[in-house]
């Protein structure tokens, strides 16, 4: 059994919630970005009285690594570190693009198609270009996270022997160009729901982080003058 306290500010959306064995217990959103520092430790202090649980009784925190917002991920990581320290539980991480990507294949469940099926979730990184990874219904990596620029030919290979599922807040800027008959669109963003699964499922593994050591998933230089 776990209990866990799930941390999530990598995008616009942030999410705290508590789980107990992959099922959420309470939780708190914010939709605001450049809000989520303030939200974060009120949030949980809520969440904490409302499911009657005190922070001393968490099995582990779990925070989404990234990619996504340089100064989102600091605040996630930095916080859910600093509960692990101090209570001296497991730290879990759970990739940004990982948890997006477990939404879409429950969410398209076990439809039958003609050809095999990705599932391709994006991340806005400014102008053309989006954080994204490919992985198979069984959420294995097909392409690890990466930082690529949008353009016609996009994922094109891929395209001609699969039906991709692209997904997340990045994906908008891919559907307007997209031309293929296999590519297909999920609207959905970071869910607390399959975050707490996912991190259920490395703590009971004991999948867990150096708390002295784990840092964010950028994949870009936080400097970036091209950006």
């Amino acid at each position: 059994m776990s209990l866990l306290l799930n941390i999530d500010t990598a995008t616009e959306t942030a999410s705290v919630s508590i789980a107990r064995d992959g099922h959420i217990l309470q939780e708190a959103i914010n939709k605001e970005q450049k809000d989520h520092a303030v939200f974060l430790h009120i949030a949980i202090q809520l969440i904490c009285k409302n499911a009657g649980i005190t922070l001393h009784a968490l099995d582990g925190v779990a925070v989404t690594e990234g990619p996504g917002s340089y100064t989102g991920l600091r605040v996630g990581m930095a916080s859910a570190k600093g509960l692990c320290f101090a209570l001296q539980i497991p730290l879990i991480t759970v990739g940004t693009l990982n948890v997006l990507a477990w939404q879409a294949i429950n969410e398209i469940g076990n439809m039958q198609h003609h050809l095999p099926v990705l599932f391709c979730p994006m991340i806005d990184a400014r102008r053309m270009e989006v954080f994204t990874a490919v992985f198979d219904s069984n959420l294995t990596p097909i392409l690890t996270p990466v930082a690529m620029i949008i353009e016609h030919i996009f994922f094109a290979n891929l395209l001609l022997k699969n039906k991709i599922f692209f997904s997340g807040n990045g994906s908008a800027k891919w559907q307007i160009i997209c031309e293929s008959e296999n590519a297909f669109f999920v609207k959905n963003e970071l869910n607390a729901l399959y975050m707490s699964e996912l991190s259920h499922k490395k703590f009971l593994k004991r999948q867990f982080k150096n708390v002295a050591y784990a840092e964010p998933l950028y994949i870009k230089e936080f400097f970036n003058p091209t950006v």
